[in-house]
């Protein structure tokens, strides 16, 4: 059909019908094999809250989407780019009726919340996972930029994050080397958060110490009052899920009016710090990452560094 155009003409024609194609695949190998995927995917659902961040960041609105941990159905911070995207459940509990009308062309997940549902989601489209989330935010996001054809967009976004982290080490001066102890306050269980945490991460990219007790390259653990010394530090920050639950509340009122709370070091010296457990735990993403640092500024003293 094209034999009476040029040779120039029928590589326009082949040209543009690849532009309009998206689904030329790459192999992308991840936590749960290797896929072939769309190589400019027009229809991306992304089933983990960092996840959601990430894509955002990079220029990409999801058409649909694991619901945010707070929020309805988006965290503040996100709400708006997110006015069209549909909510999906939460991370281990994705409707996947739902998200089989969206029609997507790629799906991406994490192996630690969506395992057991990968062969369904596969079923629907192509779907990649990454292995685990929190402290590994960084690593996945530039994952998921090379999985959407984003790779120069996702490392000018964590050069920019590591330029912050820099420029407020610099900052902070002598203070650099307080020791951080981090904490998070629950009904269900209280732990002391070590370094392999979302916020655990932005505190040692920046350069802080962490206190003896803390400075492991693991999650967290799980303590009791009797342990709340662990919890001391130069400056400690805490978060708490009670501004919707008065269990919560009160939990988190009993803890801190315990005398040994009372006495540690950091709360004697007025440096226990409340801060936002949905940007320095729960979130997970780039945006928050960038609220986090914009609390240690206010925290601090500092010059914002936006």
């Amino acid at each position: 059909m094209f034999k009476h155009l040029a040779g120039g003409g029928l590589a326009a024609i082949a040209a543009t019908i690849l532009l309009a194609n998206p689904a030329i695949a790459r192999e992308i190998t991840h936590a749960m094999g290797v896929t072939d995927v769309p190589d400019n995917p027009q229809r991306v659902v992304i089933l983990t809250n960092e996840g959601t961040e990430a894509l955002l960041y990079l220029g990409v609105v999801p058409v649909g989407a694991a619901q945010s941990w707070d929020g309805d159905p988006w965290y503040d911070h996100i709400a708006a780019p997110l006015a069209d995207t549909v909510p999906l459940g939460t991370e281990l509990a994705v409707n996947l009726e739902i998200l089989a009308t969206l029609e997507p062309d790629l799906i991406l997940g994490t192996k630690v919340r969506q395992e057991a549902i990968y062969p369904q989601l596969s079923a629907i489209a192509p779907t990649v996972m990454t292995e685990t989330i929190g402290g590994e935010w960084q690593k996945n996001l530039q994952f998921y930029a090379d999985v959407v054809s984003r790779t120069a967009e996702g490392e000018a976004a964590l050069a920019g994050f590591a330029a912050r982290t820099s420029a407020i080490r610099d900052a902070l001066g002598e203070a650099v080397n307080e020791e951080i102890s981090l904490v998070r306050f629950s009904p269900n269980r209280t732990r002391i958060y070590y370094k392999d945490t979302f916020g655990g991460l932005a505190l040692s990219q920046i350069g802080f110490k962490r206190p003896p007790a803390q400075d492991k390259d693991e999650f967290a653990t799980e303590v009791t009052k009797e342990r709340i010394p662990e919890m001391d530090g130069d400056r400690i920050f805490y978060f708490s899920d009670d501004l919707n639950s008065d269990e919560a509340a009160a939990n988190l009122a009993d803890w801190l009016q315990d005398p040994l709370w009372l006495n540690l070091e950091g709360v004697k010296a007025g440096k226990a710090a409340r801060v936002s457990e949905i940007i320095w735990n729960t979130a997970g993403g780039i945006y928050a990452a960038h609220l986090m640092l914009d609390d240690i500024e206010a925290i601090y003293g500092l010059a914002s560094t936006r």
